[in-house]
């Protein structure tokens, strides 16, 4: 373990912004159960640790290589949190492929990193291995997403495309959530089903609604106009996945 440089500082801060990340194709994690849980899952793919004296004796020995100890002051000025834990992690970013053989939830532009990190919670939780994003969804390496996510980043495929395209070359079934649609329940949904989840304000854009083989609702019995997309992924998810 050593101390941590104004370079290498300089260069976590830079990993704020997301066309560095895109560029490098890193992402930051701050806290110390993610980090731990990061080097359980991506231990590959570390990049460095940077952390306080105090919390360097929890991370295990085969990553003191890669740990650089940093003063309580030092870790504020890199850290995106107004009140920084005790570790930052910055891991790089797996490569995957979308698989066509598997359930997978679309986004199609959604913009609350809260929703997006819901989502990948509730993925998690109910054993959904992907996602496919439309390239105006929310950058899953967001700070605020991975927080959300609850360590589920680690183990979800994310992946962003031109919509259109990937949902007219899948012979997958397609189901979107909808405000005018057959009533979710009911449905035999197959075990490689896309469900579709449109932006929080918009909904389904027209041109991805046109693909949609079958449109699913989730009955309304008060005076709400709509439901949160991640409020609705888990209400569908909870009826689809058997």
């Amino acid at each position: 373990m050593e101390a941590l440089s104004k370079a290498k500082q300089k260069w976590i801060r830079s990993l704020q912004l997301k066309k560095n990340r895109d560029q490098e194709k890193l992402f930051v994690v701050e806290g110390e159960k993610s980090v731990l849980e990061g080097l359980s899952a991506f231990a590959a793919q570390l990049e460095l640790i940077v952390s306080l004296d105090a919390f360097s004796l929890q991370i295990p020995s085969q990553f003191h290589s890669k740990t650089f100890i940093v003063t309580t002051k030092e870790l504020e000025q890199i850290s995106e949190l107004k009140t920084p834990n005790k570790c930052i992690a910055v891991f790089k970013r797996p490569n995957s492929s979308v698989l066509s053989d598997q359930f997978t939830i679309v986004l199609d532009g959604v913009q609350d990193p809260g929703n997006m990190g819901t989502i990948l919670r509730l993925a998690d939780w109910f054993g959904v291995k992907q996602l496919v994003c439309s390239k105006d969804t929310v950058d899953c390496y967001n700070s605020k997403v991975i927080q959300s996510s609850m360590g589920a980043i680690y183990r979800i495929s994310v992946h962003y495309t031109d919509l259109a395209s990937y949902l007219t070359n899948t012979t997958q079934q397609k189901y979107g959530a909808m405000l005018n649609g057959k009533n979710y329940k009911g449905i035999s949904y197959p075990k490689d089903a896309i469900l579709i989840m449109g932006n929080e304000g918009k909904g389904v854009r027209p041109e991805i609604e046109a693909l949609i083989d079958f449109p699913v609702t989730i009955p309304r019995f008060g005076e709400a106009e709509s439901l949160n997309v991640a409020t609705a992924t888990a209400i569908l998810l909870a009826e689809i996945i058997q």
